[in-house]
């Protein structure tokens, strides 16, 4: 037996339209009726109809017309149309009416079972039809979600996107919930296919239960009530790793069916699997940062006659963590700094950052010259690291004259300035990890009030602009570190030229000799 169906049955006769309404009613349809196919058309633009049966002789617009405008509007399209007639019972007509839209046609006398059968058999396909548009509208927009999803950069990012994705997918409401160590549980809302996202403050306790006792899989389930709404609702509850907080996500149960469930059972494990990649990606960089900081230098000799400031700073939320670093010791009277970055962005660049600083502490401490102690960090490399690559300035000062030595494996020149006038130090050798001699140096005097910039290119490069752009860019913005306080010159430098999302992390160390007197 066929579901009851809205039925529109449009016929000019009031006789023949009670007759076959009698019979559709009976069959427990519901039946609208029009005596004009102007009349009909108004209707179908008002309400949802599944089925038309249409008269072929209307008294304003005839029944072939009016089945072409309905095939021709897309919003009724596929709604089956049966052409009814007494007299245009030919085959010239009955061709006629199915070129021109119709679905069946029934010549009058009309048996009521022949109708009822040719309804049914109209209203299946129609309804196996619109289901598989359905689904399939429902597929495009979940492949659309879930792209959108994992482009995501951060969790509320991404659980606003899934909510406003499983709202278009599901045609109405929808609620999703997730957790990170960083942002602690998020829970998002969207009310109306279109909405605005919008978080909720609290966890609803509704969707803190976890139906898969911390094991990675995928549950759906009815519940009487919705995490933010009345009503029964759908759930889905996903985790992508064992022990993890799961993904809720959570559609109003009116109107869903089987296949409803198994596009949000897909969505559920797309936006799991998002969630703890994120997750994943957050953990890598937060260890890597932690490395990476804790490699730094706790706090910065004081040496008589010589200002020093640094920072680092680590790239944008989006970016992952690289391997910049910078030291500063006293060595035997002398003034020793390094500031250098190993190539990738990764935990392994943090890691390898770390073996190398240790290695140059190493060689610092027997007190070999910038060239040597490069040259040895070159060969321990390529023995130990043969993979790895790093740039790196080591700088040595004599305290008492400023006589300054200065080796540059393949890093940014630094900047000498004095009363205005910039000056770049040349004299790079190739990278570390590069099977060539590195113990070349450069000798130069740093003069009283005279400051040197060092930098790593994070705060040189940008997809905007060339390295040389870049440099000249530092080069115009350093013209006032000899005057005023070094860390105010410090904070306006990385303000001026980081200013908003980096794909790479910055250190910065600049030494100014103290004018005498």
């Amino acid at each position: 037996m066929t579901e009851p169906a809205d039925i529109l049955v449009v016929d000019d006769t009031p006789s023949k339209r009670y007759v076959i309404t009698s019979w559709l009613r009976r069959a427990g349809h519901r039946v609208s009726e029009a005596a004009t196919g102007a009349e009909a058309l108004d209707l179908l633009a008002r309400q949802d109809v599944e089925l038309v049966v249409l008269d072929v002789r209307l008294p304003d617009i005839d029944g072939f017309e009016v089945a072409e405008r309905i095939k021709a509007d897309p919003r009724t399209s596929a709604v089956p149309v049966i052409h009814v007639s007494a007299t245009a019972v030919h085959v010239v007509d009955r061709t006629q009416g199915l070129s021109r839209g119709a679905d069946a046609y029934l010549a009058e006398p009309i048996d009521p079972d022949e109708l009822l059968a040719t309804v049914q058999a109209m209203l299946r396909y129609y309804r196996a039809r619109r289901r598989a548009e359905r689904l399939a509208g429902r597929l495009t927009r979940l492949v659309e979600t879930t792209a959108a999803v994992n482009a995501a950069t951060t969790l509320p990012e991404l659980l606003r996107r899934a909510a406003a994705g499983a709202a278009r997918v599901f045609d109405g409401p929808a609620a999703i919930a997730a957790a990170s160590a960083t942002t602690g549980a998020i829970a998002v809302q969207v009310d109306v296919p279109g909405g605005a996202p919008h978080a909720r403050p609290a966890w609803p306790d509704r969707f803190a239960e976890d139906p898969l006792g911390g094991e990675i899989g995928t549950d759906l389930f009815r519940q009487e009530s919705g995490p933010w709404w009345d009503g029964p609702v759908w759930r889905v509850v996903a985790r992508a790793k064992t022990g993890r907080e799961p993904l809720h996500l959570a559609v109003p149960a009116a109107g869903f069916g089987d296949d409803d469930a198994d596009v949000l059972r897909q969505l559920g494990q797309a936006m799991a699997l998002a969630v703890e990649a994120l997750r994943s990606y957050d953990e890598e960089r937060r260890i890597a940062l932690t490395l990476q900081r804790s490699m730094l230098p706790a706090s910065l000799p004081v040496f008589p006659g010589y200002e020093i400031a640094v920072r680092y700073q680590p790239a944008s939320e989006r970016a992952s963590v690289g391997g910049d670093f910078y030291e500063v010791v006293a060595v035997e009277g002398h003034l020793v700094a390094a500031i250098g970055d190993v190539a990738g962005h990764s935990l392994r660049a943090a890691t390898i950052m770390a073996e190398v600083r240790h290695a140059l502490r190493a060689y610092l401490a027997e007190g070999h010259a910038p060239g040597t102690t490069m040259d040895r960090l070159n060969r321990m490399m390529l023995r130990f690291l043969p993979e790895e690559i790093a740039t790196m300035c080591l700088l040595r000062i004599d305290l008492a004259t400023g006589e300054a030595h200065l080796a540059n494996a393949g890093h940014p020149p630094p900047l000498r300035v004095l009363g205005g006038r910039v000056r770049l130090v040349e004299g790079r050798v190739a990278l570390l990890g590069v099977a060539v001699p590195h113990d070349a140096e450069v000798a130069f005097t740093l003069a009283p009030g005279e400051a040197l910039v060092m930098v790593t290119d994070g705060l040189i490069e940008d997809r905007g602009h060339t390295f040389n752009e870049g440099l000249d860019q530092l080069c115009a913005a350093v013209t006032g570190v000899g005057e005023g306080d070094l860390e105010a010159f410090c904070d306006e430098l990385l303000a001026t030229l980081s200013a908003g999302s980096r794909d790479d992390d910055v250190a910065l160390l600049v030494i100014r000799r103290v004018t005498s007197g």
